[in-house]
């Protein structure tokens, strides 16, 4: 694979299993934590902080809708710290792309890398029911009532953060090459698709 591939995904749709297995099938780097840790050590915010506010607008101020690959120094700490964690996170997704062929999970990393030639952006969804099936099952703990309310709020908080950072609709198609809904086409079969679709 000569291709770097995104994969944005509905909250329970098994988006993040179907980018490790896709990572694993092309023999690639596979990032979606790591981008926390990492964004966390360049930021200087607390790793807590960064994995809370990663992919989700969680204030409702606005800074701007596209943040350069600029800020340094003094500019970098005026910014709130939300800010200052997309920018790390920005920073880095471009670093990693640099560096070659790889899957990244999440984050705005389709819009971010959005002039190069050479990714291939997914957007996995799938219905309410097999979403909250997979919830459940990934968290025993939880209740039915805390499962629903936990995927509309995490959709509800991706979508506002591709809005604030991005100015478009997260999961519109038209922002990615494929839309794939794994609860139909099951996860390894989705996989098949995204390796046939870029070339392998």
């Amino acid at each position: 694979m000569n291709k770097v591939i995104t994969v944005s995904r509905e909250y329970g749709s098994g988006g993040r299993a179907l980018a490790k297995a896709l990572a694993e099938k092309f023999g690639v780097p596979f990032y979606d934590k790591e981008l926390i840790r990492m964004a966390a050590q360049e930021s200087g915010i607390s790793l807590d902080l960064v994995e809370e506010t990663g992919e989700y607008v969680t204030r409702g101020w606005m800074f701007g809708v596209a943040m350069p690959n600029i800020y340094s120094g003094s500019v970098m700490d005026m910014l709130p710290a939300q800010d200052r964690v997309y920018v790390a996170q920005s920073n880095i997704i471009r670093e990693i792309a640099a560096k070659g062929p790889c899957v990244i999970v999440g984050r705005s990393a389709d819009y971010i890398l959005r002039e190069r030639t050479d990714c291939f952006n997914v957007f996995v969804h799938a219905p309410a029911a097999f979403k909250l099936q997979r919830v459940l099952e990934a968290h025993p703990d939880w209740d039915e009532k805390t499962a629903k309310k936990t995927m509309e709020k995490r959709d509800k908080q991706r979508a506002a953060h591709c809005r604030h950072y991005t100015d478009s609709v997260w999961g519109a198609a038209q922002n990615y090459h494929l839309a794939l809904d794994s609860a139909k086409l099951g996860l390894d079969r989705c996989v098949e698709l995204i390796a046939l679709a870029v070339g392998n």
